[in-house]
């Protein structure tokens, strides 16, 4: 496949370079494929990792998560784990194109696999933007990157919250965002691991809308008590994103 190159990485011709407008930061995606969405973006900013600390993004997809929390945070080293060698090739020409390699690594392995790979109690950060739909959701196919990304068709939430938990340190913390449908399945399960939901943060499309996501912070050993946020407001008006969504983005 053609395409060209910049700063002696490769570009495609099916893929496009973002402005993630954080540090010049650029991240290559390929549309017809799977690209990041305000999800991940909320995620980074909800996410803390303080200086010194190492984080590990399960499932990272295109690299967006390690690479915006290596721009806004202090964190020592981020690592990405994807299980499609091609998503974990095209994360890692992002990193290379942002001359990131000391600071951040893109891993290609299994999520459910995560611990044996690393080693266990080896992150004090773990993130994740893990697939919304489980099994009750229709599958048109299940082969495509989008489908792999959107459905527990390669893991379950079990398989992230187990992992996560193996592969924090005690008194660790795990981030992630996912449907407030599922907000009783996802303590139920978080607790079994003994990851404790200590912050929570409702996402809305509008201030007069249902919430249609929600970010969690849970620590591994914590004490039963969490506090909850006030939510996020995406948009102030339809197409004109609220003065929250341009500071995370960094507009």
């Amino acid at each position: 496949m053609t395409g060209r190159e910049e700063y002696g990485v490769k570009i495609y011709e099916d893929e496009r370079l973002d402005d993630l407008q954080r540090n010049h930061y650029k991240i290559i995606q390929k549309p017809k494929r799977f690209c990041f969405g305000m999800d991940a973006v909320l995620l980074s900013g909800f996410a803390q990792v303080r200086k010194g600390e190492t984080a590990l993004d399960l499932g990272t997809g295109t690299g967006i998560i390690p690479i915006l929390l290596e721009a806004k945070t202090q964190g020592q080293h981020f690592t990405g784990l994807e299980i499609q060698s091609e998503m974990a090739e095209m994360a890692g020409r992002s990193v290379a194109y942002n001359r990131l390699e000391e600071k951040v690594s893109i891993v290609c392995g299994d999520i459910k696999e995560a611990s044996a790979l690393f080693g266990e109690a080896s992150f004090d950060v773990v993130t994740c933007n893990p697939p919304y739909m489980n099994q009750n959701h229709g599958l048109k196919n299940p082969e495509e990157p989008k489908a792999i990304a959107r459905h527990e068709i390669l893991c379950t939430f079990e398989d992230v919250a187990r992992e996560a938990a193996r592969l924090l340190r005690l008194g660790g913390r795990f981030y992630m965002v996912h449907r407030p449908r599922r907000l009783v399945e996802l303590f139920e399960t978080m607790r079994v691991y003994h990851l404790e939901p200590k912050r929570m943060k409702l996402v809305h499309p509008f201030v007069d809308q249902e919430a249609n996501m929600v970010l969690i912070e849970a620590f591994l050993g914590g004490r039963p008590q969490m506090r909850v946020e006030p939510p996020v407001i995406v948009y102030q008006a339809p197409g004109v994103y609220s003065e929250e969504i341009y500071t995370i983005y960094g507009y």
